[in-house]
């Protein structure tokens, strides 16, 4: 592989010339740029970016800002991933911190005031209280750092990175779904489990992807029932609620709320649809109370969100804006443990 030192004398230049030349630090005449990035396009050289890093004792330092794991299981599940990434980047000056809110909108904002304050070379949240999200975002991009969204996406904000499903389209895959297992004239309950303010940008998106399966399907004749079911903090659920109903959606990750009380109250041939490979919500699965479980693959959402940062901050590599996440149908049949 070529040289600094080669490239200068092909260029006739110094390799102090060459070196301003590739770290961009100017004082060099627009002649000599041209002749040496020809050289080395000519002749492929690349940067020893670790040590560079190495050299220059550079370190990176990245910012974390998700839900309180130890308040809903799911959020576990991405700091595996953004843990097993930060041991494998660690040692080329890679380091990240934690910020955790609760999950709810007034603690993101006032812990999303407080990492506005902070600097960081690189930022990876999961944008889930839409409104909140979005004015948090248009103070962050003005640090001009790269931002990599996980779990759902902001459309507005249009330049920033997205790992993770496309919601709408998961929403209208499990309609589609419902709608091989039941009849003409069926009822489906739309189960919101989650108080009214924490309603998230995914999961308003799951459900209008949902809807819009039907909308060309009149003679299928559907009828549908919305209900929260989150009611000054708790769950209240009654058999009347399931009177004449023969699909359950939850768009969020609490399907194994619904299945066990259909299980406690033998409630039968209600079929479930929902997210998340939840302990419980498998449990469920198993014994067959939930039929279909869609799988973000959260863990590796993390993963590659950090590996991202990790290739663009220190290899200078660009990627794609977005990365879809495959659409994983879980069921008892294809349920491995």
């Amino acid at each position: 592989m070529i040289t600094i030192k080669k490239i200068a004398e092909l260029a006739n230049v110094s390799p102090g010339t060459v070196d301003r030349i590739i770290h961009n630090r100017g004082q060099v005449t627009q002649e000599n740029i041209d002749i040496v990035n020809a050289l080395i396009e000519k002749h492929g050289y690349k940067r020893n970016i670790f040590a560079s890093n190495l050299a220059f004792n550079k370190k990176f330092r990245i910012a974390v800002f998700l839900p309180k794991h130890n308040e809903l299981e799911y959020w576990k599940l991405p700091i595996y991933g953004i843990e097993k990434a930060e041991k494998e980047y660690g040692n080329f000056g890679f380091f990240i911190d934690y910020y955790y809110y609760k999950y709810d909108s007034n603690s993101f904002k006032k812990n999303a005031e407080k990492l506005l304050k902070l600097d960081y070379d690189g930022l990876l949240f999961a944008p889930i209280f839409h409104n909140e999200s979005l004015s948090f975002l248009n103070e962050y991009t003005k640090k001009n750092v790269p931002i990599i969204m996980i779990d759902s996406n902001i459309v507005e904000n249009y330049n920033q990175y997205y790992i993770g499903q496309d919601a709408y389209q998961t929403g209208l895959l499990s309609a589609k779904l419902i709608s091989y297992g039941i009849k003409k004239n069926s009822s489906i309950l739309i189960a919101k489990i989650a108080k009214e303010n924490d309603i998230t940008s995914i999961f308003n998106q799951r459900v209008k992807g949902f809807y819009s399966y039907f909308e060309n399907k009149n003679e299928l004749n559907i009828n549908f029932k919305e209900i929260n079911i989150i009611k000054n903090g708790k769950v209240y659920l009654t058999k009347e609620m399931f009177n004449d109903i023969d699909a359950v959606y939850i768009p969020n990750s609490r399907s194994y709320i619904v299945a066990k009380f259909i299980k406690n109250n033998n409630l039968p041939n209600i079929r479930i649809i929902g997210y998340d490979l939840l302990q419980q919500n498998i449990e469920y699965l198993k014994l067959g109370y939930i039929d279909f479980l869609i799988n973000q693959k959260p863990e590796e959402q993390g993963y590659i969100g950090i590996t991202k940062l990790y290739k663009k901050l220190v290899l200078k590599e660009e990627s794609n804006k977005n990365i879809y996440m495959p659409i994983e149908i879980i069921t008892k049949e294809n349920w491995i443990e």
